[in-house]
């Protein structure tokens, strides 16, 4: 039996057929899931687009995470396309450019709200819309990296992580007694579009492969999506609030 056979997955965040979360969809359907993916606003038809490019098509539903019309009308839309979700892949992250790139003491805070709205309160947002669909021993799996430290660049998003995580650790005592398991991926860095974004991003990615025993492949998403699959499947059940780190093992190491 394929890892994933007889579930259906609602995936976020899909945009390229570079993004985790398009490997994340195109692994899931790999190993058996029907996957749903979201999308809003002009980015829909480009995710549309992307759907195409799985190994079966997948169904579109309209969700922007900071919209409340789209929240409480989320069960209903995936209901269109499937009676009950199994999984949740929450791959969304967002942060003004004002507030990165070095720029962390000139920060205002409606920019540094929006990075933390976007970024960490979505979490619970997504989990709180899905829930009325999740069947028990289900589970909701982001996409975050680490924010024990403060790392060049990253600034108030590193700050909206910190939070993403701690979130993530309160879904897992709130929905644990509901049968539903709330666990993290810290990836190391990856060149998606959206890491290009961060300006200075390649202080960030510079020398990783130097640090990581295991070495490091920035363009390589496939060893993250195998891991989130690995989260969402039934070989993870007494598993929650747990940061799984994919980043070739320099979480470990020291300076």
């Amino acid at each position: 039996m394929a890892l994933l056979e007889g579930k259906t997955l609602l995936v976020t965040g899909v945009l390229t057929d570079g993004s985790i979360a398009f490997h994340v969809a195109r692994l899931a359907q790999e190993q058996g899931a029907q996957v749903i993916l979201t999308s809003f606003g002009r980015q829909l038809r480009l995710t549309q687009a992307i759907a195409r490019r799985l190994p079966q098509p997948a169904p579109v539903v309209e969700l922007d995470v900071t919209n409340a019309d789209d929240l409480a009308a989320l069960a209903d839309r995936v209901r269109e396309h499937a009676d009950r979700l199994d999984g949740v892949v929450h791959s969304i992250g967002f942060a003004p450019q004002s507030v990165m790139g070095g720029n962390f003491l000139a920060g205002e805070w409606d920019d540094v709200a929006t990075a933390v709205h976007v970024s960490a309160y979505s979490l619970k947002a997504l989990a709180v819309a899905a829930l009325p669909l999740l069947s028990r021993g289900s589970g909701l799996v982001g996409l975050t990296f680490d924010a024990r430290y403060a790392w060049p660049v990253y600034d108030w998003m590193g700050v909206a992580k910190a939070a993403f995580e701690s979130t993530a650790r309160y879904l897992a005592r709130d929905l644990g007694p509901q049968g539903v398991r709330v666990n993290l991926v810290s990836a190391g860095p990856i060149r998606t579009t959206a890491a290009k974004s961060i300006p200075g991003f390649e202080t960030m990615e510079g020398r990783w492969s130097d640090r990581a025993p295991l070495g490091w492949d920035v363009t390589d998403p496939e060893p993250t999506a195998r891991t989130v699959a690995a989260l969402l499947s039934d070989w993870f059940p007494a598993t929650t609030g747990e940061i799984v780190h994919v980043d070739g093992g320099v979480h470990a190491m020291g300076q």
